[in-house]
């Protein structure tokens, strides 16, 4: 039997890379999904291309009010939600002396305050059980130049996940981490660098890897999956590593 049969899930993030590839691997599954994003035209994509058993809402996770209203309608479409996959994210890489407030805020807004509104305004609709998932990054386990901001708000991500564990359990709700390494996405496209210094960086990150090669999305929506199913029922408070290696060896 399918792994998230009568499941509803909501992965926020979910129009492009690692959370579309979920969102589509929980459809598989037998799950019922909504997924956010804050591109209308990435958001009408995806909701086509996902199809009928899914709702593609256009939402802006750092904003406690349409985080807020998402809660809203899926209470009135799906009843009630099984699985929360806090993915979406932002990076903009800046050496540390350039760093300035838009930077610090507009990451700490999405990274941070955006896994924030998007847990507190969904537990009001949470079935118990349930899982909640949250991405960080392999990059809280190493430093990385460029990357400080970034690299910040993700290991809050993580510090989040342990407290909410401890908070959570006793209602029937799992909190867990997935960190992804270096994955073919979107993301690199958004950093706002040139052609040039995304090759660069993407060398440098290449040679960290030992399993020499960029993850696909597909391989991350894969260990999403294993941690929103009863597969994991034992598991809470984990940081799930899909890096290839970069981290630990």
């Amino acid at each position: 039997m399918a792994r998230l049969t009568g499941k509803t899930a909501l992965i926020t993030g979910g129009t492009t890379g690692i959370g579309l590839a979920t969102a589509k691997l929980f459809l598989q599954e037998g799950a019922r999904v909504a997924i956010t994003g804050q591109d209308v035209g990435r958001v009408t994509e995806a909701g086509a291309m996902l199809g009928a058993n899914a709702i593609a809402i256009r939402a802006d996770v750092s904003s406690a009010s349409e985080m807020a209203a998402v809660a809203v309608r899926l209470k009135k479409e799906f009843g009630g939600l099984d699985i929360i996959f806090a993915n979406a994210g932002i990076a903009k890489p800046m050496q540390f002396a350039d760093v300035d407030e838009e930077n610090i805020n507009s990451q700490i807004d999405v990274n941070f305050k955006g896994v924030i509104y998007t847990i507190q305004k969904m537990l009001p609709i949470l079935h118990k059980p349930a899982s909640i998932i949250l991405t960080s990054t392999t990059l809280t386990e190493q430093g990385f130049a460029g990357m400080s901001m970034y690299s910040a708000t993700k290991a809050a991500v993580r510090s989040l996940a342990r407290t909410l564990s401890a908070e959570l359990i006793g209602q029937g709700v799992r909190v867990n981490v997935i960190s992804p390494g270096p994955i073919e996405t979107p993301i690199y496209g958004k950093m706002g660098m040139s052609a040039e210094a995304l090759q660069q960086m993407a060398g440098m990150v290449l040679g960290a890897v030992p399993a020499g090669r960029f993850g696909q999305a597909e391989e991350v929506a894969k260990a999403v999956l294993f941690l929103a199913s009863d597969d994991s029922s034992y598991i809470l408070g984990e940081d799930l590593l899909v890096d290839g290696g970069m981290a630990m060896i």
